[in-house]
């Protein structure tokens, strides 16, 4: 356990971090599952498909900026999704 206080306030920070850490990481994966879910559908529209991958797009953008991704993992998830969006659309 932190002894001085400046080791108490950094321990604090480190929480409240992880905590907002772990609630954008949970938010990309419901969005990024959003998108999976409605490429598998039979009733595939690429217009709301196109909807949900900008709103990933702009969430791994921001956890990007705030470190909680490296920069080449956000960037490789959003070409992977948008990858399979776009093989969808060409085959509806």
């Amino acid at each position: 356990m932190a002894n001085t206080s400046s080791a108490k306030k950094a321990a604090r920070q480190n929480e409240k971090r992880r905590f907002k850490n772990m609630a954008r990481k949970s938010a990309i994966k419901t969005a990024i599952k959003k998108v999976q879910v409605m490429v598998e559908a039979s009733s595939f529209d690429a217009e709301a498909a196109d909807l949900l991958v900008r709103d990933v797009a702009a969430k791994l953008g921001r956890a990007k900026g705030k470190h909680v991704f490296h920069a080449n993992t956000a960037s490789r998830k959003l070409s992977r999704l948008a990858k399979k969006v776009h093989k969808r659309a060409q085959a509806a």
